[in-house]
């Protein structure tokens, strides 16, 4: 356990350097130019080349690359183009709340999808589930921006109830909730109601059943336990992707999460900024994955973490 806890943690770091690195080389070769974003419209040619020599822009991109590398060491991303602050202390100011949507939704998918697949798996082929389908297949089309959108018309103008942005209450907190888990819990019930039809159709099912088991012990005990897996993954999996910011709501909601962040990072070409975000969303993101690979085997004891189970 603890040897494959080390290599995924040499993983883990490798692959957010090299994700930073990466988005280092793209974001200086794609069009625009921050100086300008910067210095404004009216800004002269001289102006200009004062700004590249402040921000190190005037360097040869390796030598750029370079002094990256060695401020990375010591966790100094640079200051805000934007913010005029440093960029790390920007980004980090902003993911609570990015954090906080994530879990509020991936909570609210839990809670309702895992109920709704198990009950559609237990009346698989039948009218009710043939129209429980018919929504989660509806829910899982509708593109994020829309669902947003019409949630906000209905529940702060027609029916002004909710805040229409921000987070000043923790209402404002509903509608942004309301709009991620819904494609989430359409793509998680359907999951879990292809595992347990595939779980409830199982031999031991059948002798568990012979042996007097009750359907809740069925259902929950033996089908359910044995869908959890990746059930469990393909949670982890969203959460890891919300953490990376849920940028169309964020901006709809004017949530000053991490997605909305990102928006205004990469309108005004700010390097720092757009560097320290894809730092702490990667990292993020890795931690989730690596700890739901250690509820692996917690969940099914059979689970040897970095070993192969040999017969």
């Amino acid at each position: 356990m603890i040897g494959y806890a080390v290599r995924r943690l040499g993983q883990s770091v490798l692959t957010v350097f090299l994700t930073v690195s990466t988005v280092f080389v793209l974001i200086r070769l794609a069009p625009g130019d921050p100086a300008a974003s910067f210095a404004g419209p009216l800004a002269t040619t001289e102006d200009l080349a004062k700004v590249r020599a402040m921000f190190g822009l005037d360097e040869p991109l390796a030598a750029q690359y370079g002094l990256f590398l060695k401020n990375l060491l010591t966790g100094d991303f640079g200051t805000s183009y934007s913010f005029q602050a440093p960029a790390l202390d920007v980004v980090l100011g902003r993911l609570p709340y990015t954090i906080t949507l994530a879990l509020s939704a991936i909570l609210l998918t839990a809670v309702i999808a895992i109920p709704l697949g198990v009950w559609m798996a237990r009346r698989a082929d039948t009218r009710r589930e043939l129209a429980a389908n018919v929504l989660t297949i509806a829910g899982q089309s509708m593109p994020e921006f829309w669902t947003g959108v019409m949630l906000l018309t209905l529940f702060a103008i027609v029916v002004p109830v909710l805040p229409a942005s921000g987070f000043a209450t923790w209402g404002g907190l509903v509608l942004p909730t309301a709009t991620v888990a819904i494609l989430q819990v359409a793509l998680i019930s359907r999951l879990v109601r292809r595992e347990m039809v595939t779980n409830l159709a199982a031999p031991y099912l059948t002798v568990a059943r012979s042996r007097g088991v009750s359907v809740f012990g069925l259902t929950w005990r033996y089908a359910m336990a044995n869908s959890a897996i990746p059930v469990l993954t393909a949670l982890g999996t969203r959460f890891a992707a919300m953490v990376n910011g849920v940028v169309v709501v964020e901006v709809v909601f004017a949530w000053p999460g991490v997605g909305s962040l990102v928006v205004r990072a990469l309108e005004t070409r700010d390097y720092p900024l757009i560097q320290a975000t894809v730092l702490v969303t990667a990292a993020a993101a890795v931690l989730v994955q690596f700890l739901v690979d250690l509820a692996y085997s917690v969940l099914d004891p059979r689970i040897r973490l970095g070993k192969a189970v040999t017969r």
